[in-house]
């Protein structure tokens, strides 16, 4: 279970968080994490999610914290109550669990749909943050492409293990980006909009978790929410009528998840090599 020290700091700084003192009555884990640990902690004021990990790195917690305030100050999807932050841990609202309901999937992307709609002049952000233990650098751009290649894919490539021929491949693939995506204004995006990293409160509420925000091309939450099996066709149509995508958003589909296939690659391996080199091939093979 939790550490005793990192004990010890929750509950001061939950208890300056809420102006009052907090005692534990009990703790449970909770499964699903690949990068920190998480447990439900049970106290006098009710119970609170805590995110933990001895080794995080540095402002990995406060990065996320700020990343969910930012959403959260969007009032457009709902976010859980972002409590407090330490180097070591981080701790929200405990939202119990809930199965999606017949019209979460509806609603859940009108929400995000008015996310997206929340724009800046520039793609990127004016604070770095992380994708699991993953430091990304949001160095603002006003060109997309640039963005894109620059600080999502070359950066990946250059703290993995690639072989030239695939290096060479992703530089034939630079060179046509340019003229594939729309012109579009910078989004705001979640980052990592996945499966597990959205909650459906009382079944019918959808609420993002685990964000790795930044603005950029709204085509790429849309693709990574299809990388593992895809969300309920519901969701698709209800963000299209609310802000409708540009032609051949599913022909780009690939192009956008060879960023968070990098991310897996680079933290764990496998199939996820191989998967890289099949769309590369498509597109320059």
């Amino acid at each position: 279970m939790i550490p005793s020290e990192i004990k010890r700091s929750i509950i001061t700084q939950l208890g300056d968080a809420l102006n009052t003192t907090i005692t534990v009555n009990g703790e449970s884990s909770i499964v699903g994490g690949c990068i920190n640990n998480a447990i439900k902690i049970n106290t006098n004021k009710g119970d609170f999610f805590v995110k933990w990990n001895t080794n995080s790195k540095a402002n990995m917690f406060q990065s996320e914290y700020h990343g969910l305030k930012v959403l959260k100050d969007t009032n457009t999807i709902r976010i859980p109550n972002v409590l407090c932050f330490d180097d070591d841990f981080l701790i929200l609202e405990f939202i119990p669990p809930s199965n999606p309901n017949n019209a979460f999937w509806e609603v859940f992307g009108q929400k995000l749909a008015l996310m997206h709609k929340q724009t800046h002049s520039k793609f990127g952000l004016d604070f770095d943050n992380y994708i699991g233990s993953l430091h990304l650098d949001n160095t603002q751009n006003k060109n997309w492409t640039e963005f894109f290649i620059q600080n999502r894919l070359q950066a990946q490539l250059s703290i993995g293990n690639f072989s030239g021929t695939l290096l060479s491949d992703f530089d034939k693939l630079f060179q046509k980006l340019p003229n594939l995506f729309p012109n579009e204004r910078p989004a705001l995006l979640h980052g990592d909009l996945w499966s597990g990293n959205f909650l459906a409160k009382n079944g019918d509420t959808p609420m993002l978790i685990d964000p790795a925000i930044y603005y950029g091309n709204r085509e790429m939450d849309i693709a990574m929410s299809k990388l593992f099996g895809g969300f309920n066709s519901d969701f698709y149509f209800a963000y299209n009528e609310s802000h409708p995508l540009e032609n051949g958003w599913e022909e780009r589909i690939q192009i956008c998840n060879l960023y968070p296939l990098l991310v897996h690659v680079n933290l764990f391996g496998g199939s996820y090599r191989n998967q890289v080199k099949n769309i590369l091939s498509y597109y320059v093979g």
